[in-house]
């Protein structure tokens, strides 16, 4: 059955922030389900659970790179900065500290791959 798409002018804004980790630690290599823990305890307890639902935060679990340590999230526009202060709270991963540095806020994957790519 072909599924149908709504058209564009009713269809939800995205933006994709994104971002890196930064530790002490050279070796360390966190995996995705261990950052996305850290990060959505953090954007509930910055925006409570009324605005996560708002903010529509969604983790993109395939653009998740371990070896570069980079990841995607997309948000509702209007909640992007509200986002970014969360992921600045970030500061343990696990055991290790770690530094969470917003690279880009996209519109599209393809323009914040770029980012990430150079």
């Amino acid at each position: 059955m072909k599924r149908l798409k709504s058209p564009p002018a009713l269809r939800a804004k995205k933006r994709y922030i994104i971002f890196r980790v930064h530790s002490d630690d050279p070796e360390f290599r966190p995996d995705f389900l261990n950052i996305r823990g850290a990060i959505w305890n953090s954007l509930e307890g910055w925006l409570g659970e009324a605005g996560l639902a708002k903010a529509d935060v969604k983790f993109i679990m395939n653009l998740w790179d371990s070896r570069k340590q980079t990841g995607f999230l997309s948000c509702s526009p209007k909640f992007v900065d509200q986002v970014k202060v969360a992921l600045a709270l970030v500061h343990q991963v696990g055991d290790e500290r770690v530094i969470l540095q917003v690279l880009r806020v996209s519109g599209t994957i393809k323009g914040g791959k770029e980012k990430v790519r150079s």
